[in-house]
């Protein structure tokens, strides 16, 4: 009788020990406390000139696993279409927040400002790499960088 009892009690030991193994090693919601990073700046108009062709900063070192919030202001000087594709494809988007509204989705193509405006993405790196990032039709003109993912 006692190798019965034996077994249900080894049994709920065995699953005790599987339920909390997951709690000690989880590192829990990773999309929570997010790190805010330099704002991308595209176009800058100054007391002395108009930079319409600036962008700043054109480099962005991450980590996969760790959370991120990045803004985006466009000066309006020009309509400015933000592309990184295959950033985007490699990041888990939380959210992205423009004028007022949060928009949850599962992947993102490019963010295009057509005037002044902000946008703030909200995301996670999923997998190490170099990615670039550019504004569309404005490559040639120094409106590009890219993205380092450890």
């Amino acid at each position: 009788m006692s190798a019965r009892i034996a077994f249900p009690a080894k049994a709920l030991i065995l699953g005790l020990a599987l339920s909390f193994s997951g709690v000690a090693f989880a590192a829990g919601d990773l999309t929570q406390r997010p790190e805010r990073l330099p704002a991308l700046t595209l176009g800058k108009l100054t007391d002395a000139e108009l930079l319409d062709y600036f962008m700043e900063p054109k480099e962005y070192r991450l980590e996969t696993g760790k959370s991120y919030r990045l803004k985006i202001q466009a000066s309006g000087l020009k309509e400015y279409a933000l592309r990184a594709p295959a950033f985007f494809e490699n990041i888990y988007i939380r959210k992205v927040e423009a004028g007022g509204v949060e928009i949850k989705g599962v992947g993102l193509n490019e963010l295009e400002f057509e005037a002044k405006g902000e946008a703030e993405i909200f995301f996670v790196p999923i997998r190490p790499g170099k990615f670039p990032f550019f504004i569309k039709g404005h490559e040639s003109r120094g409106m590009e960088g890219h993205i380092i993912v450890e």
